[in-house]
């Protein structure tokens, strides 16, 4: 087998967990190869450059293998490699992420007479 459909490879190679779900991801823009946007019913072949968004990350992979069954994960990874610096680029993107949300606490509960004696002397701030 020198090619397969790129639905079907996304979903041997552990991308997404069913097979539709990787279609509609190929569908809605998540996947280009070669730079294109493809259809799923696009074929695959050894060699070429894939990026896939999942899940808000970005991965920038080489096909290395053609299978068209999903097995375990050590074999699905065998299928692509992943270059250094799109590893590093995700990494920096989920370290921003959570830096992100940490910044942000919401109040565990409901403001005291001391707080909202606070928030009435500030009036709405959103107005300004």
């Amino acid at each position: 087998m020198d090619a397969v459909r790129l639905d079907v490879w996304l979903w041997a190679a552990r991308f997404f967990k069913t097979r539709s779900l990787a279609k509609a991801a190929v569908e809605r823009g998540k996947v280009r190869v070669n730079g294109q946007r493809p259809k799923p019913s696009r074929t695959v072949r050894v060699g070429d450059a894939l990026e896939v968004e999942r899940a808000g990350e970005a991965y920038g992979i080489e096909v290395l293998a053609i299978s068209d069954s999903r097995g375990p994960a050590p074999v699905a990874q065998a299928l692509y490699q992943e270059p250094e610096e799109s590893r590093k680029a995700r990494e920096e993107q989920r370290a921003l992420r959570r830096a992100a949300a940490q910044g942000f606490r919401p109040p565990e509960g409901r403001p005291d007479k001391k707080a909202r004696r606070l928030i009435r002397a500030l009036g709405d701030i959103d107005a300004l």
